[in-house]
């Protein structure tokens, strides 16, 4: 998959979640704005079977609810407020004649909970290809089930056989190998990374298993480990890196050869990689 690059391409993390509360329709949309090459979301599997992009296991943090997603209905959590952003005083008062970006009102569609349905429809409707890296999130109460949730929600708009992996506009990762070695035996054809904060034994050589396209180390990894994406280039695979905000971490992936650099400020690193 490696090719000729000018640098990194850069993942809004949950859509810009450093401007707008994350997972919502409002802070895709602004990712967008930023000039994303891709954007990152986490899906779980409501109580009726629907794909909802929540990191949490509860709703607690990220709503004006309380509860385990899968315990409840899709319409339960549409009847919720994901947009509550929760953030500190501005350093200068001028900041305060304008409304924080985050907290500005917003319709209810930007707002609620945010299926993975109605971001793919964002994502085929934008003018520009853009990638979508979904992370399915694990342990869960139904084993396997939002792979295969997943694998449908493809096969119905038509992304479960990409031409090409590189030309994919879906990657599908999990930090569970068991979910990624699922998700490759139902759609085979669509790329996946392993996500590791530690990389198993095998992978630190950059050797990676079977049934993952690219590495995805943690920026901490990356940091005590900066030769790992080469190690894993050689093998002829790219490296995804979460989660890239700092200047200086934007540099050292840059100087690495990452691929996607998943971050919550896509314009600020963006700059940042451009920057000499």
């Amino acid at each position: 998959m490696p090719g000729v690059r000018t640098g990194p391409e850069v993942v809004a993390h949950r859509g810009a979640s450093a401007a707008r509360a994350e997972h919502t329709l409002g802070a895709y949309e602004e990712a967008l704005q930023q000039g994303a090459d891709a954007l990152e979301c986490d899906v779980r599997v409501t109580r009726d079977g629907h794909l909802v992009c929540v990191h949490d296991r509860r709703v607690d943090r990220t709503s004006t609810g309380r509860g385990v997603v899968s315990e409840l209905t899709l319409g339960a959590m549409s009847r919720l407020d994901f947009a509550q952003w929760h953030h500190e005083l501005p350093d200068s008062a001028d900041d305060l004649v304008f409304e924080p970006r985050a907290s500005a009102p917003l319709g209810a569609s930007r707002r609620s909970v945010l299926t993975f349905d109605a971001l793919l429809g964002l994502v085929r409707e934008h003018p520009k290809p853009v990638r979508l890296f979904v992370e399915t999130k694990h342990p869960v109460r139904y084993a396997g089930l939002v792979e295969s949730k997943l694998t449908a929600a493809l096969v119905r708009h038509g992304l479960a056989e990409p031409v090409a992996k590189d030309d994919s506009p879906v990657v599908m990762m999990s930090f569970s190998g068991a979910a990624v070695r699922r998700f490759r035996a139902e759609a085979p054809k669509v790329p996946t990374v392993l996500l590791f904060d530690r990389p198993p034994r095998a992978a630190r050589a950059g050797e990676l298993p079977h049934y993952a396209d690219l590495a995805g180390p943690s920026i901490r990894m990356l940091r005590t480990d900066p030769g790992f994406a080469e190690r894993v280039a050689r093998r002829g695979r790219d490296t995804y890196c979460w989660t890239v905000d700092d200047p200086a971490d934007v540099a050292l992936c840059r100087r690495a050869g990452v691929r996607f650099v998943a971050t919550n400020a896509p314009a600020a690193t963006r700059e940042h990689l451009t920057a000499r």
